[in-house]
């Protein structure tokens, strides 16, 4: 097998799911055989927003012939990852680099996990929400907007509330009576906004 590792590894993040890492070409005599590529191993340590799961699944990408750089695609965004890069000839790899560290950037949040709509009065709603399964960073604001729908399915004015991180819920009140409203809330994080779930409510006609 190889007898040295890869060595100057460098990785260069260049978004919140994407990095590229280069590496110097060992030796060709030290390959003991025919060089067939590079082996790069790469493990997600933990995500930053929240605990890390247990189970640490290493990937493996393998890079043919003498190139001394790759793309590692499809990592999650606000992570910490390790990762370490071996050379291959036709009996197996040689020693594993020492592990280099890396961080990927804040994403965009998945939607929120649900939006629930209770109490419906004469002139108001109860909003309940529960926060996105991949916040992708730090969750910054909810925007909820809403817009009443007529008897002919036209839509009204859409307003627009920002609502704090923190929060799970939300009276909306000075609605009007027997009115279907329409709902679309998303999460924010600093980069911007998640994919937004959409509800239907209405208030009722008469106490």
């Amino acid at each position: 097998v190889p007898m040295v590792a890869p060595g100057n590894v460098q990785v260069h993040v260049i978004n919140s799911t994407l990095a590229k890492v280069h590496w110097d070409p060992v030796p060709l005599k030290t390959v003991r055989g025919h060089l067939q590529g590079y082996k790069v191993y790469y493990w997600k340590v933990q995500s930053l927003s929240r605990r890390s799961r247990r189970h640490v699944e290493k990937k493996i990408l393998t890079f043919r012939g003498n190139k001394t750089f790759g793309m590692l695609p499809g990592l999650e965004p606000y992570s910490s990852y390790k990762l370490n890069v071996r050379v291959v000839n036709g009996k197996g790899e040689g020693p594993a680099s020492p592990d280099k560290a890396f961080k990927t950037p804040e994403g965009v949040p998945s939607s929120p996990s649900f939006l629930k709509i209770t109490n419906p009065t004469l002139d108001s709603l109860t909003l309940e929400w529960g926060s996105p399964t991949h916040p992708n960073g730090v969750l910054t604001s909810y925007i909820l907007k809403f817009q009443p729908i007529n008897n002919t399915h036209e839509l009204g004015p859409l307003i627009e509330i920002r609502i704090p991180a923190n929060e799970s819920s939300l009276i909306l009140k000075n609605l009007n009576y027997s009115t279907r409203y329409k709902f679309y809330f998303n999460a924010q994080t600093a980069v911007g906004s998640g994919s937004q779930i959409t509800e239907e409510a209405v208030t009722i006609m008469d106490e």
